[in-house]
């Protein structure tokens, strides 16, 4: 470096006076931006002590951890760790939790298990997992349903609500592939003449509200049509996979527009079978999670959800 006192920062090339900052008295840089000067600081020392921590650190960590891509591989480190297998034993020591209460539910007695508080404790949190990773995409992160996905949280039950019912629904399916699947559908009145079709649509519509008027026409075309499905009421609960239609929520709406494409078109929703993916235990607590959920929600819809 230059002791030069007329190559230093900030000093005059012809006299070599540097030029001081009267504020702070450090040199300048000798730049000048319409009257604002540059000052020539001292790097700060502490942002030099973190730089060099931090070379320090990462080339102890390239040793230790692993770093280095080889092609299809890495270098493992002197420690030797790996997250992949550190993350198979971790759930392995889940799974290992998990069974000193999961083999309780192979045997489907809910009765027995809903009386267990401390089983309950320790098998709830899992099924609400369960239930979030398998079930909530379709039917709602809370049970709430959603277009062409049934209400999990009211006493309106395509398939009966009970757990035993549930733990059925989830192992066969709704119109599924399963051998024993479920069957159910809402089959196409296209056949009916536009004016009735009109009718019963206006019909059905009114029921959740009961401003539907049991002695017009359209009331006697829906005990001709409908009832065998939906009962006399209309409110379903027959086992048969026919919903409810005097509740706050509905399948696919209940609009008179809706249910007029309902009974043009039909309508044939399709619920798969778990077992391929879930074991019986996991069904059975998912049953028992899902029927305690409506419990607790006092089977309550609110209205204009979705059924």
């Amino acid at each position: 470096m230059s002791t030069d006192p007329k190559e230093l920062p900030g000093a005059d090339p012809h006299t070599g006076n540097r030029d001081i900052d009267p504020v702070t008295g450090y040199d300048t840089t000798g730049h000048d931006w319409g009257g604002i000067k540059e000052l020539n600081t001292p790097f700060p020392r502490i942002a030099l002590i973190a730089l060099v921590l931090t070379v320090i650190y990462s080339v102890i960590t390239w040793f230790l951890l692993p770093a280095w891509p080889m092609g299809r591989d890495y270098t493992r480190g002197l420690l030797g760790l790996d997250q992949q297998e550190m993350a198979k034993d971790h759930l392995r020591e889940l799974a290992a939790l998990r069974e000193t209460w999961l083999g309780r539910f192979e045997t489907p007695d809910f009765d027995a298990l809903s009386d267990d508080p401390a089983l309950m404790a320790a098998a709830m949190p899992a099924a609400e997992r369960l239930y979030q990773d398998n079930c909530s995409a379709c039917h709602g992160r809370a049970g709430g349903g959603g277009p062409g996905y049934p209400v999990l949280t009211d006493t309106h039950w395509l398939w009966g609500g009970a757990p035993e019912d549930i733990a059925t629904t989830l192992q066969v399916g709704i119109n599924a592939d399963h051998p024993d699947t479920r069957w159910a559908q809402m089959p196409a009145f296209d056949w009916m003449e536009p004016d009735e079709i009109s009718a019963l649509s206006t019909y059905v519509a009114a029921m959740p509200s009961g401003r539907a008027d049991p002695d017009s026409e359209a009331a006697t075309l829906f005990v001709e049509n409908c009832a065998a499905c939906h009962g006399e009421d209309g409110a379903g609960g027959m086992m048969n996979g026919a919903p409810s239609l005097v509740d706050g929520a509905v399948i696919y709406g209940q609009e008179s527009e809706t249910v007029m494409t309902t009974l043009r078109n039909g309508r044939q929703g399709v619920m798969p079978a778990w077992t391929e993916r879930l074991s019986d235990a996991e069904i059975n607590v998912l049953s028992l999670y899902v029927a305690r959920q409506m419990e607790d929600s006092g089977g309550d819809t609110a209205t204009g959800a979705m059924q």
